[in-house]
């Protein structure tokens, strides 16, 4: 790799982090913006992280603080809304045997872990800035950030998530489609007994859920038909979700006395959106949540942008030519493999909605997740 390469990555979260580590591990000089002042100020309550995940985590080198903050299990369990437990599903390990099949944590902590990789890496970071393309050709991109900084690049990509304001300048018109759903989530106390994911269908709500994050805490979750965020004031966040997860047993009730501070309950709709085509203009490329998102129905939405970072920084460091050619064959390996996440998500969430008693979920679940066992 030509020791001149230079890269603008626009957003901080989880795959532009991703990207900016495996980039500088192999040389390639990298500028790193974000908007956000505070870099880990709204990264959540809580994630999910198969093993397919788990293992470009590893590949980041950031494996060690993963595995310490989180809590690692292999199986979900699925309840009645009175916490009687139904069946016991053992999950896939998507990553191997050698690491666990799924590790729930707090989403401060994982960003946290990247943030550190990244600061590690040389990169070089503006935080509180934003950056707009003044123009490109075939060699590079222009571009002005707003700190009054303007520079040459010879690649820029997008991670800035769902509403990529770089995806619509480039003139990807794709925007994310609601699905009819929406979660309500907060971080909680773990009871002693939750050791793994348990879901209940049915009920007022169409999904209750929880998910051990640490030996002391989780994040519980309530999916329903989303409603009209502004007839929601966010001070009774915390009413609405204890009003709803009040009607579950087993765990849940321990778990609502809990959930008191509502701007400690997060409320988001569930959204859609598959890029087609291609991912990138030039030389700007999309990756993540800017290329694509899909409902946590299969927890692989985090997983997919790993995933993005990892194929993108392999077909750059191995290619001295960055051109069409390089970045098509990056969308050709992802596209599928992001394909089938994004319908499954969809499709399961669709069935609650439609209220579809006989649908195969756990064969979809199977059938999607046994496809991630390849590396990507």
């Amino acid at each position: 790799m030509a020791p001149s390469r230079n890269v603008l990555v626009i957003g901080g979260g989880a795959a532009g982090n991703a990207l900016t580590i495996l980039l500088r591990r192999s040389g390639v000089a990298v500028d790193l913006v974000e908007a956000r002042q505070d870099w880990n100020a709204t990264a959540g309550s809580g994630i999910t992280l198969q093993g397919n995940a788990l293992r470009v985590l590893r590949d980041l080198g950031v494996w060690e603080q993963i595995s310490a903050s989180g809590y690692g299990f292999g199986s979900v369990g699925i309840t009645a809304p009175d916490g009687t437990v139904l069946h016991v599903q053992d999950d896939l390990r998507t990553g191997g045997d050698d690491l666990p099949a799924t590790v729930g944590m707090q989403r401060p902590q994982l960003q946290q872990a990247l943030i550190d990789a990244v600061r590690a890496s040389g990169a070089t970071v503006r935080l509180g800035t934003t950056a707009t393309i003044v123009g490109q050709d075939d060699d590079g991109v222009t571009v002005r950030l707003s700190d009054g900084h303007q520079a040459r690049y010879d690649l820029v990509v997008a991670a800035d998530g769902l509403n990529s304001a770089t995806r619509a300048a480039i003139g990807i018109s794709d925007k994310p489609e609601p699905t009819g759903m929406a979660i309500w989530r907060v971080a909680a106390p773990r009871p002693r007994g939750v050791t793994r994911t348990d879901l209940a269908y049915g009920g007022p709500a169409y999904i209750a859920g929880y998910c051990p994050t640490s030996e002391d805490t989780l994040y519980a979750y309530v999916v329903e038909a989303n409603r009209d965020r502004a007839t929601i004031p966010p001070e009774t966040y915390a009413d609405e979700m204890v009003r709803l997860a009040s009607a579950y047993g087993g765990h849940w009730p321990e778990i609502t006395k809990t959930i008191t501070d509502p701007a400690q309950v997060n409320y988001t709709w569930f959204d859609r959106m598959l890029v087609e085509g291609s991912w990138h203009r030039g030389r700007v490329v999309l990756i993540g949540d800017a290329a694509h998102c899909c409902p946590p129905t299969l927890a692989q939405g985090a997983a997919m942008s790993l995933e993005d970072a990892l194929v993108l920084s392999e077909l750059l460091t191995a290619n001295s030519t960055w051109d069409d050619t390089l970045l098509n064959a990056y969308y050709e390996r992802r596209i599928g493999r992001v394909r089938a996440v994004v319908e499954a998500s969809v499709q399961l969430g669709q069935w609650q909605l439609d209220q579809v008693r006989d649908a195969d979920v756990p064969g979809l679940m199977a059938r999607t997740m046994s496809q991630l066992q390849e590396r990507p």
